[in-house]
């Protein structure tokens, strides 16, 4: 099988297919994304052990 001229496999020069403030704001999403995430699973588990050391009412 023969190659179509001026292919030159994954050395061949690459073009940005995305602007550097999409880039930013993507990564900025993602980490806002994250903490609210990890913030949510902190609260949970502090409501938790706060409701499993109220014990049951009788």
């Amino acid at each position: 099988m023969m190659r179509a001229s001026g292919t030159v496999g994954f050395q061949g020069q690459t073009d940005t297919v995305s602007s550097p403030r999409l880039t930013n704001a993507v990564a900025a999403s993602l980490a806002v994304a994250a903490v609210s995430l990890c913030l949510i699973v902190a609260l949970t588990v502090l409501s938790t052990k706060a409701t499993m050391a109220m014990g049951l009412p009788v």
